[in-house]
């Protein structure tokens, strides 16, 4: 049989059918060296460094079987303990997140803060319960004496009964005509009324944004009158004197209207009368007036039983 035959048929790797040939490998050219092909796994093969040669290896101990009782305080091991997989924030986290959940907790804290103030746990000798309350009384005591100065007072206002009415005069008469007609029946005229404003209980300047006033006869009702004093300022604790304009004006039926007739006859010329004396009128003055510092509006009345007409005609009037 040839070396290079294959063994029989049915063999398998039973040795006693191989050839008698050669069994080993064939080497090569260096058939003298020895070589052992385990030599890189069996850690005997040639050094490429001498790195650590000298000495064999480090030593790996077993383990002990140290209990933890031996572990000194200083080589403790802290156990952390990691959460759950989950969600992040809980909802009551992402609530106080929120602009109303920082709101809540401001007021939560300015409450605890002062529940500590009044239980005497917070703000020593200088802020405690005792002195909040003396503080805040003093401030109220302050307010209350600074309204009750600077607030107004609506004024008293009392009327001349010597002269209620005067002849008016400056810019204001030059605006309104002087006139009494029979056809139609009707009259105007300019006139002051002169008030006395009562500020004695005003500590301070009072200002009158408008000042307005109705004239209505007593007997018949009717308007007669209007006026307004527009922006005006008086002293403070006294009794200053004002004139207020007033723009007589009526417009009757005819010459024999009773209210025509009675202001007519109280402005004739005296001497149409035989003794001097002209009737008087009687009216109702009426004032509604807006202060500053004070809400709303507010209104004063008088009456007038006796007053004599701030005009004259002339002889021929009428």
């Amino acid at each position: 049989m040839s070396s290079l035959s294959p063994p029989p048929a049915g063999a398998g790797y039973n040795a006693a059918h191989f050839p008698p040939g050669r069994q080993e490998p064939v080497k090569g050219g260096d058939d003298g060296r020895h070589w052992d092909i385990y030599a890189d796994f069996n850690n005997e093969g040639p050094r490429y460094s001498r790195m650590g040669m000298g000495s064999g290896g480090r030593t790996i101990l077993s383990p002990s079987g140290a209990s933890g009782a031996d572990v000194s305080a200083a080589s403790k091991v802290e156990i952390v303990t990691v959460p759950a997989m989950g969600a992040e924030w809980g909802k009551q986290e992402m609530r106080d997140m929120t602009r109303a959940g920082r709101r809540k907790i401001k007021a939560e804290k300015r409450k605890q803060f002062w529940r500590s103030v009044r239980r005497g746990e917070r703000g020593g000798r200088c802020f405690n319960k005792r002195v909040v309350v003396a503080v805040c009384f003093s401030i109220i005591v302050v307010l209350a004496v600074t309204l009750g100065i600077c607030i107004p007072r609506v004024p008293d206002f009392n009327i001349d009964n010597d002269t209620p009415l005067t002849n008016a005069s400056g810019a204001f008469a030059a605006s309104i005509p002087t006139q009494f007609t029979r056809v139609p029946a009707n009259f105007s005229f300019p006139a002051f009324a002169n008030l006395q404003v009562d500020t004695t209980h005003n500590y301070l300047p009072l200002h009158f944004r408008h000042l307005r006033a109705t004239v209505h006869d007593i007997d018949s009702g009717f308007l007669v009158a209007t006026g307004d004093l527009g922006k005006h300022t008086v002293p403070a604790k006294g009794l200053p004197e004002i004139q207020l304009p007033l723009n007589f004006t009526y417009l009757g039926n005819n010459d024999t209207d009773a209210t025509w007739t009675r202001w007519y006859d109280a402005c004739k010329n005296k001497a149409q009368y035989a003794n001097g004396t002209r009737p008087t009128v009687r009216f109702t003055l009426s004032l509604e007036m807006s202060i500053t510092g004070l809400v709303g509006k507010y209104g004063s009345s008088t009456t007038v039983n006796s007053a004599n007409c701030p005009i004259e005609l002339s002889n021929n009037a009428g």
